[in-house]
């Protein structure tokens, strides 16, 4: 197969920063992707709707002349969030989601909640409205290895709030493991996970070839390859629960390359490139544009795309930065081949 045509997909989990670097990244998601849920981690946080709709307002001042692009928003659930807050949210009729950050789980994470019992009156209003609690499922706690945060989080945290709210939607977000594969598949209705690119296409061992390498750095971290394995299965194998998330979350270079470098891989240069050349590995391209373009909108409950993208075989190099306001992001696979690309003038090449 030269080519693949399919419904233009949405990214339901990108990180588009504010300011300039917004200004500097969000073409790269808005050439490959009709809408995306933006994660509301900035500093200070996007906790209320008021918050919600000046952001949305400078992601569209933002974008390319002439993009259609939507950008689908979320608030930053705290411990100081009330139910009336979810109510002026949803009269916008833009925000999609409310976004779970365990405290000290991940970047720009402090804010989050350390006791789910703390916003009971939030997740109770936030099930009657149908509103879905996107959820880093990761227990940050210093005593649970790095390596177990995602297992813990479905025992101790995740399981029991399924059971306990039996109508409220969540999306177990970047899942990372085979035990959140089995979690999802075993799971009530309302139960959906995205999966990265990432942890698609690397295990662990992407973080010390040669030595340390900080730009595959994320979190959640790259796990073992058997984890890799369901991962695939689960993204390939045509389940309407498991949906595309690319997680792109841009770093300034400098931020990424010191002695305690952010987590976050940036990948939305190559959104959707990156997992045909999964998919193509799986013998499943034919499989993609449910993946990418049918389960994600299903499951938020908003209409398919009637447009359509194509995707040309054809290898392409990333170059060894883009501008990243005043700085440089270093994009994945800087300076190696990408197997597809986009069949758009838009997209930068060298």
């Amino acid at each position: 197969m030269t080519s693949l045509t399919l419904a233009r997909p949405d990214d339901w989990h990108v990180h588009l920063r504010d300011g300039a670097g917004l200004a500097s990244v969000v073409k790269f998601t808005a050439e490959r992707f009709g809408r995306a849920i933006v994660m509301p981690n900035l500093k200070p946080p996007v906790a209320t709707a008021a918050a919600a709709a000046a952001y949305r307002e400078r992601i569209l001042a933002a974008l390319p002349p002439g993009s259609d692009f939507e950008p689908l928003m979320t608030l930053y659930l705290t411990a100081t969030t009330t139910p009336e807050e979810i109510d002026r949210a949803l009269a916008l009729g833009f925000v999609h989601g409310v976004k779970l950050y365990p405290a000290g789980a991940t970047t720009h994470s402090d804010a989050g909640v350390t006791d789910l019992s703390q916003v009971q009156e939030v997740l109770e209003r936030m099930q009657a409205a149908d509103l879905p609690l996107l959820v880093h499922g990761e227990t940050p706690h210093p005593e649970v290895d790095v390596f177990d945060r995602e297992t813990h989080f479905i025992d101790t945290v995740l399981a029991p709030l399924i059971e306990r709210m039996p109508r409220l939607r969540v999306v177990f977000e970047h899942i990372t493991t085979a035990r959140a594969v089995e979690f999802v598949r075993s799971a009530r209705a309302g139960v959906g996970a995205t999966i990265t690119p990432q942890h698609l296409l690397h295990n662990r061992n992407a973080l010390f070839a040669g030595g340390l390498r900080p730009h595959y750095y994320c979190l959640p971290v790259l796990k073992r390859e058997r984890d890799r394995a369901a991962l695939i299965e689960a993204a390939t194998g045509g389940d309407r629960r498991f949906f595309l998330g690319t997680d792109s979350a841009p770093h300034e270079r400098g931020t990424k390359e010191n002695a305690c470098g952010c987590a976050g891989m940036f990948t939305a240069h190559a959104g959707i490139e990156l997992y045909a050349e999964v998919f193509e590995a799986a013998g499943h391209l034919d499989r993609l544009e449910a993946f990418a373009s049918h389960h994600g909108p299903d499951f938020y409950r908003l209409p398919r795309a009637t447009r359509t993208v194509t995707l040309i075989k054809e290898p392409w190099t990333p170059p060894a930065g883009y501008a990243f306001g005043a700085g440089v992001v270093v994009p994945y696979r800087a300076g190696e081949q990408i197997g597809w690309r986009l069949a758009t003038p838009a997209l930068e090449r060298p």
